[in-house]
């Protein structure tokens, strides 16, 4: 009888790479934390995310104009590039220049009038007892602001405001000069297989950017150039003013038109109920053409987005970002769209495509 010990088997240890159930383990527990560690990126990086953010948009509303230029001005892109960017500064610059002095004082007008406006009203709530009795305009722009959301330092003086509007300048002109270079560049980090769908979602991407922000440069102009001339016509005070804003305003929806809707409606009762209440029309036309003209037709155009859904993007970026993350959530959620819209065609083709015998 053989009494010699049976031999022993050696099985993988828990610490063992190669076996299947660890790098399966470490697979998962990579993935989530990657996951953490872009969150935190994202998080801590968020402003010079969102000025490259800006400047892509910058970028696109550019390009957008040199292609357009190009259908009537057959020159080279470099010049029709130029001519539209010298074009979008000299608009700027005339109008601190020229429209400067007068909006300077209209501005110092209206702050006086909204704040004689605020206190009527607080006065008045504070009288059926809706309100503190020392209720101070200074401490409800306090509140209203700190509800916004934090301002980086990036951008929270004068020199980094001035600071961040040149970086998304040449951002937004170099892009714009060359995106194809910026594409290939984004390609290279990715694998053969993937790059030709990322080219076709990268080319959807940006021709819906565009639209996007052609139809907001259209809106910007009707809604700026028409409560102009409304409020011209019916005898609001600081007409000029209150179109610019409102203008400007509009790259905001929904929340923008809200704080210009007020500020044309306190301007127009400052000097009484009928100028109040031609106020109160001009603000319902001018939306009204706004949002079942304008809005409707660019929808159908680039990305149609629910109501609902920018303005909820709108508040969660605008608390987690402030101004800037305000201002960007509508492209940024336009742009989450068209590439999820884009993957699932990409997915349907190829199955389609297994399907077919």
């Amino acid at each position: 009888m053989n009494d010699a010990p049976a031999p022993h088997v050696e099985r993988r240890g828990p610490t063992e790479l190669r076996d299947p159930l660890v790098r399966n383990e470490l697979k998962k527990a990579g993935v989530w934390f990657g996951m953490g560690v872009s969150i935190l990126l994202v998080w801590f990086l968020a402003q010079p995310l969102l000025l490259i953010f800006s400047g892509i948009v910058l970028a696109a509303i550019l390009d957008g104009g040199t292609r357009l230029l190009g259908r009537v001005l057959p020159i080279g892109r470099g010049w029709r590039l130029a001519i539209v960017t010298l074009a979008g500064l000299g608009f700027i610059v005339w109008t601190f220049i020229f429209a400067g002095m007068e909006l300077v004082g209209q501005a110092e007008e209206l702050r006086a009038t909204i704040a004689a406006q605020l206190d009527r009203i607080f006065g008045w709530a504070s009288s059926l007892g809706l309100t503190q009795s020392n209720m101070q305009l200074d401490q409800l722009t306090s509140q209203i602001m700190g509800s916004l959301g934090r301002l980086t330092s990036a951008v929270g003086s004068a020199v980094g405001v001035i600071t961040s509007l040149v970086m998304i300048l040449v951002i937004g002109v170099f892009i714009a000069l060359e995106p194809r270079l910026y594409e290939r560049g984004v390609a290279w980090m990715l694998p053969m297989r993937n790059r030709d769908a990322f080219y076709r979602t990268a080319q959807r991407m940006g021709y819906t950017l565009r639209r996007l922000m052609a139809g907001r440069m259209v809106g910007m102009a009707v809604e700026g150039f028409g409560t102009w001339l409304l409020l011209l016509a019916g005898g609001v005070p600081m007409a000029a003013l209150l179109g610019l804003l409102t203008g400007l305003l509009a790259f905001i929806p929904n929340i923008g038109a809200i704080v210009s809707g007020v500020l044309i409606v306190l301007a127009g009762f400052s000097q009484g109920v009928d100028t109040g209440l031609w106020a109160v029309g001009v603000y319902f036309v001018v939306q009204t053409v706004d949002g079942y003209l304008i809005v409707p037709y660019v929808a159908r155009k680039t990305v149609d987005l629910a109501p609902a859904l920018v303005l909820g993007a709108q508040l969660l970026f605008g608390a987690l970002f402030g101004i800037m993350g305000l201002a960007l959530a509508d492209p940024i959620v336009a742009m989450i769209k068209t590439a999820l819209e884009q993957k699932s065609r990409e997915e349907e083709g190829q199955g389609a495509g297994v399907a077919e015998p």
